[in-house]
This record gives structure tokens, C-alpha cells and sequence, in this order.
């Protein structure tokens, strides 16, 4: 389980096909604090240590993570964000976020505010039913609020601090990025959608199937 908080801004060094998928080299300040077999979220995916060193650790990346993630689209150079799992006596910021994550977004735009920014982010319409505003989303791993929802585009407030500790330091539109939506909501879905209510149909105006 992790929060959205992000610890550090790794920079990926290697990525080599193998069998299994890609393996991954990262370099982060991280690496001496980790052992093979932790977690680590990276742009909000849950991946595991594989191996370490004190400049950087490697971790495997599987063809179903590279099909629904956009881990797959990283070359050398690009940073990530990175996030420990959340210890059990800490203290609880942002919100909870599994690393698991539900669908792909575009940026669709950047735009400052202020010393702050406006981030615009598209999403796939299988995403709608679990967004809603002033609701929590993880972007790449960021734990972030809504701030204006429409149909398939999201507005967030991003703070100067966010932007200098996370990888929107470079963003730009058309840049994808993975999106988590709050496990609260797709456990209260999932309910409503085995009592016999549909997502799709209440959108529309009808509470039945």
C-alpha cells in the first residue's frame, strides 16, 4: 500500500528486453535503503526489487503491466517517481493507493497559475464512473485532488512543491500518463454494479439495468 506521496525522482538508466518483458535499471538515492523482494511504486506502479546497489536497483517489468501501464514507453533518461510502501507505525498522508493502476491518461495541457499550475488530464470513459470531483486520483503515482471534472477531462492544482519533487518538472501535452483511481469508489461500484445498478445507465439518467 502506498499514499501518493512521493519520495524521490528516480532516472531510468536501462531498460533491456528479456524473456519475461523488460528489465529495468534505475538510479535513485533510494537504492541503498531497499533490498531485493521490497515494493516500490514507480510512476504508481507497484514493481518489485530484484536486485540493488547503492547508486540504483533493477526490477522486472511483465508483458500485462507493459500493455495497461505506460512503463513500457520509458527510454534512458526518463524520470519517475518513486514511493516506498507506506510503513505501518507512520503517519498517513495523501490517500491510499494499491500501485495497481486502472487505465492510461494524456496531458492535455499545463498551464500556469499563479506560482502554481493547472494540469489537464484526458481519460478513458471506462474510468468515469469512479472519478469525481473533489475526489482523489493518483496521476503517475501523485496523489492528487479533482478539481473540475468533466466528461472525459480532469483539472488538477498542482503546487510549486509538487512540481519540483515529482517528474511534472517535465511535462508536457501529449505526454501519457497512469492513472489510480481511489479504491473507495471501485469497491462502492462494484457493490452497486452487484445489486443490479449500472454505472453506464446511471450517467444517463436511470437508476436500473
Amino acid at each position: 500500500m502506498f499514499t501518493g506521496l512521493v519520495e524521490s525522482v528516480g532516472r531510468i538508466a536501462e531498460c533491456q528486453p528479456v524473456p519475461s518483458g523488460v528489465r529495468m535499471r534505475i538510479e535513485t538515492p533510494l537504492a541503498s535503503e531497499l533490498v531485493p523482494g521490497d515494493s516500490l511504486a514507480v510512476n504508481g506502479v507497484c514493481l518489485t526489487v530484484t536486485a540493488n546497489s547503492d547508486r540504483d536497483i533493477h526490477a522486472d517489468v511483465g508483458p500485462e503491466t507493459l500493455r495497461v501501464t505506460t512503463l513500457g514507453r520509458l527510454n534512458a533518461g526518463s524520470l519517475v517517481n518513486l514511493e516506498r510502501p507506506l510503513r505501518a507505525d507512520s503517519r498517513f498522508g495523501g490517500h491510499f493507493v494499491q500501485g495497481h493502476v486502472d487505465g492510461t491518461g494524456l496531458i492535455e495541457g499545463l498551464r500556469a497559475d499563479g506560482e502554481s499550475y493547472w494540469l489537464t488530464v484526458s481519460f478513458p470513459g471506462s474510468l468515469a464512473p469512479y472519478i469525481i470531483p473533489k475526489g482523489s486520483i493518483a496521476i503517475d503515482g501523485i496523489s492528487l485532488t479533482v478539481a473540475r471534472l468533466g466528461d472525459a477531462r480532469l483539472d488538477v492544482m498542482i503546487i510549486p512543491f509538487t512540481i519540483a519533487h515529482t517528474n511534472l518538472k517535465n511535462a508536457k501535452a501529449g505526454d501519457p500518463v497512469n492513472l489510480e483511481c481511489d479504491m473507495v469508489g471501485k469497491y462502492v461500484v462494484r457493490a452497486a454494479e452487484l445489486a443490479g445498478f449500472s454505472p453506464a445507465a446511471v450517467r444517463a439518467g436511470d437508476t436500473r439495468q
